[in-house]
């Protein structure tokens, strides 16, 4: 997959718009979150979210992206050994699964991205040291995404998260700037080294994507030619918000209104 790597520095207005457009994502991945249980459908969780983005008039920058052949959703939604892209579908939840959804809002020309991974009723012990050190990877990438670091900082800090846990992170995808287009300026690894790459500066607005698999860092498309797995079919999981450098630190602009995360709430 490819991209524009233009870099665009956003103004105030230009923030407020995307974090109300990372609001409603939000928002969106919270009622997909809510209905998750043994037996719903990752097409179902799908439709959850698709009711939030219509309920503002707004769409979404996943339905019809270009690639093998238009991306068919809104939503991506991935489960157990699948890392990203997959396809919502009538596929049922079961018990132990993990499920992986990611979802974009576009919204007055601007483009919210985030992404959460969650347990399917009670799961293992292995899958939620998962789930925690790659939300943990996730914060720890946005709490080093000040002015004064590199890109190569944050990147070396979720591997550092992921890898200290004994997981591995995927090499092949990464995460991305974000704005007018869904995929912008800098390229933002999730392994790296300190100090090196890109310096961060006042205005950047980066999607920060920890996707973090237990086996090996190798991942395969599926036959959907979309749906990426892990090569060694090991559970995986998948964090995002995107977040903004600012003067005062870094600002997340895909949580809810009052400062929530959208996997906080289960609705259950």
């Amino acid at each position: 997959m490819s991209w524009d790597r233009q870099i665009t520095l956003k103004n105030a207005k230009e923030l407020a718009i995307m974090r109300e457009a990372g609001r409603i994502n939000a928002e969106a991945l919270a009622a997909a979150r809510a209905i998750i249980r043994p037996g719903v459908t990752t097409a179902d969780m799908n439709a959850a979210a698709e009711e939030v983005l219509k309920k503002y008039g707004v769409t979404s920058p996943f339905k019809n992206y270009p690639g093998p052949y238009p991306y068919p959703a809104s939503t991506c939604i991935s489960v157990n050994n699948e890392l990203v892209h997959g396809i919502p579908s009538a596929r049922k939840l079961r018990a132990g699964d993990i499920v992986s959804m990611d979802c974009g809002t576009f919204y007055q020309g601007y483009v919210g991205d985030s992404a959460f991974t969650a347990g399917v009723g009670e799961i293992s012990e292995l899958a939620q040291r998962l789930l925690d050190a790659t939300r943990d990877a996730l914060m720890t990438g946005i709490a080093h995404l000040v002015v004064g670091n590199r890109v190569g900082d944050v990147s070396a800090a979720i591997q550092e998260c992921a890898e200290s846990r004994g997981f591995h992170v995927t090499r092949e995808y990464t995460g991305h700037g974000v704005g007018q287009a869904m995929h912008e300026g800098p390229q933002l690894p999730n392994y790296g080294i300190s100090g090196r790459g890109m310096a961060l500066k006042v205005g950047m607005t980066i999607a920060i994507e920890p996707m973090v698999l237990v086996g090996t860092p190798r991942t395969r498309v599926l036959a959907d030619e979309w749906t990426v797995s892990s090569l060694d079919g090991s559970l995986t999981a998948h964090f995002e918000h995107t977040a903004a450098v600012t003067e005062n630190g870094p600002l997340i602009l895909t949580q809810l209104k009052d400062g929530l995360n959208p996997w906080d709430l289960s609705g259950q």
